[in-house]
């Protein structure tokens, strides 16, 4: 069934189960985090998020094209900055595909449908190969950078695929294949290739570390 959800598209994708925090200034976003804020139950402050295709988070203009599968998402924690803006704490709850977007209020609001998480045995191996991929990757980079994951490794699939897409440094368009990966087996194959591949390029080009390049950083809005 569809529903409506306020919406903030971003120049990221957002995956569940991630806790991002997030500087909020411009004025259709800090009207979303005030309606927000009106809601008495702190576990219905929801919102949709989705990737930006085209354009920018700010600006007369802003996004031009959006891509259609993204993340509900909860506000958790809220400071309110003198000037009127906002820093947040949100985490990711499911996924989404985004139908319609309104943005004729104060802020965008989408019409939405949930795009639930199948639950499927993923075979051992598969699980396997991605820690110890993604192990290798973090080993390899930290020759160059911080290590990209600070903590244990999840071993329930569909958490660790999850933490693995989201801690994979990769360009989004690789990113937004992860998200929209059919399930955690699909997803834990792709990301253990993605990553195979920057270790390759990282042994090709050992003075420009694949992490480096194409990257993208969480933009404010």
């Amino acid at each position: 069934m569809s529903d409506t959800l306020p919406m903030f598209p971003l120049n990221a994708v957002l995956f569940p189960g991630v806790t991002l925090p997030l500087h909020v200034f411009e004025e259709r976003y800090r009207a979303l985090v005030e309606h927000l804020l009106t809601i008495e139950d702190p576990a219905e402050r929801v919102f949709g998020s989705v990737a930006i295709r085209e354009g920018y988070e700010v600006g007369d203009h802003g996004a031009q094209s959006l891509f259609r599968i993204g993340c509900r998402m909860q506000l958790t924690e809220v400071a309110t900055n003198p000037d009127g803006s906002f820093e947040v704490v949100v985490v990711g709850i499911d996924r989404i595909q985004l139908d319609a977007l309104d943005g004729r209020g104060p802020f965008p609001v989408g019409e939405v449908q949930d795009l639930p998480e199948p639950s499927v045995a993923v075979p051992d191996h598969v699980v396997e190969r991605a820690r110890a991929t993604f192990s290798a990757y973090r080993l390899a980079v930290t020759e160059f950078r911080p290590d990209p994951y600070d903590g244990t490794l999840p071993r329930d699939a569909e958490y660790l695929s999850w933490t693995l897409a989201a801690c994979a440094p990769l360009p989004m368009s690789e990113r937004q294949s992860l998200l929209e990966a059919n399930d955690a087996e699909e997803r834990l194959t792709l990301v253990t290739d993605l990553l195979r591949s920057e270790l390759q390029a990282m042994n090709v080009i050992p003075s420009l570390p694949a992490t480096e390049v194409a990257r993208n950083r969480w933009s404010p809005n």
